[in-house]
């Protein structure tokens, strides 16, 4: 059996790790680069590197981190934000990204998937969704959540997968920054319809949450920012309970 993935996020904004509330009240976390190599020493499975203030003048900014980070980690990790050309996923890889991560610019123009897949291999595609219920109903978000679509979570899932997305990162609006939990209903079903990994992401408060996305989720792989940044669950202590509940981590 695979084993789980448990994977910090950091949110990147003029080359400091930030973190906030739904996109708001931002305070610096540390040097990403510092944080990337304390996460890889302490059993982090995957890293993601989120450049939350995206912008061409940035560019330069994220792919003197992403050098920096390749040279001291060595576990794979994925940088997103703003990533909407096979230039720039080519500049990325070549600086030491293993992945990348695309999600408002996949859905503006959904050939994206198919080109990076086809020129890079879908293994470092990953697509991002943000999803919330509306009226009942999971519809995607763009823009970091700020932009509402008629676009429903599964059948854009679906497609995603089809285009040749190699793993999909699915962040629950609803429950990002509540501490409460993954949405593991809507992770379940993904999990049963698709045929690709898929990351959980936006809810961790505990490790009984992370015991159950991987369970009732059926989550291939587990997101989460503060609870690490702040130390609130120490890697190593949340990798053994996971294997004390006989979910399989690499320890």
């Amino acid at each position: 059996m695979l084993t789980k993935r448990i994977v910090p996020c950091l949110d990147i904004k003029n080359g400091r790790t930030v973190k906030g509330v739904n996109f708001v009240n931002l305070i610096d976390a540390g040097d990403p680069v510092v944080l990337a190599k304390q996460y890889a020493e302490l059993g982090a499975d995957e890293l993601v590197f989120l450049d939350i203030a995206a912008t061409l003048e940035n560019r330069g900014t994220t792919l003197d981190m992403v050098e920096k980070v390749a040279a001291q980690v060595n576990i794979p990790f994925t940088v997103g934000g703003g990533i909407s050309s096979i230039e720039h996923v080519d500049a990325l890889l070549k600086c030491g990204a293993d992945k990348v991560s695309i999600n408002s610019s996949a859905v503006k123009r959904p050939e994206l998937i198919n080109e990076l897949s086809q020129k890079f291999g879908s293994q470092c595609v990953v697509v991002a969704i943000d999803a919330k219920q509306v009226d009942g109903e999971w519809k995607v978000h763009l823009a970091g959540g700020t932009i509402p679509t008629e676009l429903n979570l599964f059948d854009w899932a679906k497609e995603v997968e089809q285009r040749g997305a190699g793993e999909i990162l699915f962040t629950s609006m609803d429950n990002d920054g509540t501490k409460a939990g993954f949405a593991n209903q809507a992770l379940a079903r993904l999990s049963d319809e698709l045929n690709i990994p898929i990351i959980a992401s936006g809810g961790a408060g505990s490790v009984q949450h992370f015991i159950d996305t991987f369970t009732e989720g059926k989550s291939d792989a587990a997101l989460a920012a503060s609870v690490f940044h702040f130390g609130e669950i120490p890697i190593p202590e949340l990798k053994q309970a996971l294997k004390e509940q006989n979910i399989p981590v690499r320890i």
